[in-house]
């Protein structure tokens, strides 16, 4: 049985594989692994079916026989943990991949994501222009910090792994903001991931969800 994953039915992003399922498509491509996917809408994500998965009514989950997982970063862990390819073997090398992961969810995105808040979901606020510049500081002092530690290094540390698929996926947040532009390294850096095999197997993957989805309107 392959383990299955849901996605969303009709992707926000309009294909630009902003969607979180995008990072465990990826891992699943690094680490040559065949998935199911199965698509829900916006309705069905809060229905109970979906929520005794995902008790926030978010994607992607991850079933794979009494197995049920969610958040994106618990995934990719477990798909890294089981299949050869996203950790290192050497005991050192590879709990430094696994703070990578944790940094690039909890140090680095949380800021991008703010800035996603303010931008759309807060949009009317009377306080949002104000705040903006404060947030996009914020992520600026992040992503300083980042490119000083990556350097002219190709990836995180030593050789790619989970910790750099979370945090190319998490830095592409940034694409349309023109923040990473900034950085040249880090824009680099994000550039080499999106030119991985594996990531372009995902991304075409994704993609035509909503091609499909946008057809068939």
């Amino acid at each position: 049985m392959l383990p299955i994953i849901t996605a969303f039915e009709r992707s926000p992003d309009r294909g630009k594989g902003q969607a979180r399922d995008m990072r465990v498509r990826w891992a699943f491509e690094e680490v040559g692994q065949p998935y199911d996917v199965r698509l829900v809408s916006f309705e069905e994500m809060k229905q109970p079916a979906h929520r005794a998965l995902q008790p926030f009514g978010q994607i992607p989950t991850y079933e794979e026989g009494s197995l049920v997982l969610f958040e994106t970063g618990a995934i990719v862990f477990h798909i890294a943990e089981r299949h050869a390819g996203l950790l290192p073997q050497e005991p050192n090398a590879r709990a430094r991949a696994i703070g990578w992961m944790f940094c690039a969810l909890n140090t680095v995105e949380a800021p991008i994501l703010e800035l996603q808040v303010a931008k759309f979901a807060e949009a009317n606020e009377r306080w949002t222009e104000a705040r903006l510049p404060l947030v996009k500081d914020r992520i600026r002092d992040r992503l300083g910090q980042l490119s000083a530690r990556l350097g002219d290094a190709e990836w995180l540390d030593g050789g790619f792994s989970a910790g750099d698929l979370l945090m190319v996926t998490v830095l592409r947040r940034l694409n349309i903001s023109g923040l990473l532009d900034e950085y040249p390294n880090l824009a680099a850096y994000v550039a080499r991931g999106e030119a991985r095999p594996a990531f372009r197997r995902a991304f075409d993957a994704q993609l035509a969800v909503f091609t499909a989805a946008s057809a068939g309107r």
